[in-house]
């Protein structure tokens, strides 16, 4: 008997290890390839303009905002969103969205966008620090589209209907944290354009599932009953994001 027990508790602990089922595994997903634009054409106002933006963001390295760029490198999703929540939750605190959170799956968007429209990071081609290090990893991700933007914002809409009346400072953080990517330098503003569209793409597909729909509900009310009981964000970063355009 003891050994069963003994073998029952080792099995659930290897459970416990194995990673969640995303939302999309094995699902038909939108091709990004047809939903985004194409990336710009050399020549074209949009390269020029994305040749501006990187080199006129060059000039924030130092300032509150390339601070904030640097912070948003993280993916981390509690991190990301606590001031806009107003509440500083982790897996612990708020386990029904960290399950969410944990099963947002892309199923492979954005990695085939990247690898279809196969454009080099801006700062390959370029002059200036990026705020974050040069990697051989990053550099061989491809710059169209954006993936932390398409994280970003795909999330934000998901927290917006979670929380209501946190709505519009969820989107605007959404919305910063995908612009933090070109003022990085890390990507082109037209790579962060398309992420915005392909986190767009992305909720889209996550609303067809029912689990996502069940899960959702779970989170909702999570974060209903931590409103006024969890912890409060970080002031610093809350202050930086605050300033932010």
């Amino acid at each position: 008997m003891k050994a069963a027990v003994l073998s029952l508790v080792a099995l659930l602990l290897a459970a416990a290890d194995q990673p969640l089922p995303g939302y999309l595994d094995g699902k038909p997903v939108p091709d990004l390839l047809q939903v985004l634009p194409a990336p710009p054409r050399v020549g074209s106002p949009r390269a020029a303009d994305d040749l501006a933006t990187s080199r006129a963001t060059r000039a924030l390295q130092g300032s509150d905002r390339w601070r904030l760029a640097s912070d948003d490198v993280t993916d981390d999703r509690f991190t990301v969103f606590s001031c806009a929540l107003g509440m500083k939750l982790d897996a612990r605190s708020a386990p029904k969205l960290a399950t969410l959170f944990a099963r947002m799956n892309d199923g492979g968007m954005v990695g085939g966008a990247k690898s279809g429209f196969a454009v080099r990071r801006p700062y390959l081609d370029q002059p200036g620090a990026i705020c974050e290090a040069k990697t051989d990893h990053l550099a061989r991700n491809g710059d169209y589209p954006s993936g932390h933007t398409s994280t970003g914002w795909s999330t934000a809409l998901v927290l917006a209907e979670l929380v209501p009346e946190r709505a519009t400072a969820i989107l605007r953080r959404g919305r910063i944290y995908g612009e933090s990517r070109f003022i990085c330098g890390s990507h082109s503003r037209s790579a962060v354009e398309a992420g915005f569209l392909a986190g767009s793409s992305l909720v889209a597909a996550w609303h067809s599932t029912p689990e996502f729909r069940a899960d959702a509900g779970a989170a909702r009310a999570e974060l209903a009953a931590l409103r006024g009981v969890a912890s409060s964000p970080n002031p610093d970063r809350c202050s930086r994001e605050a300033k932010a355009d």
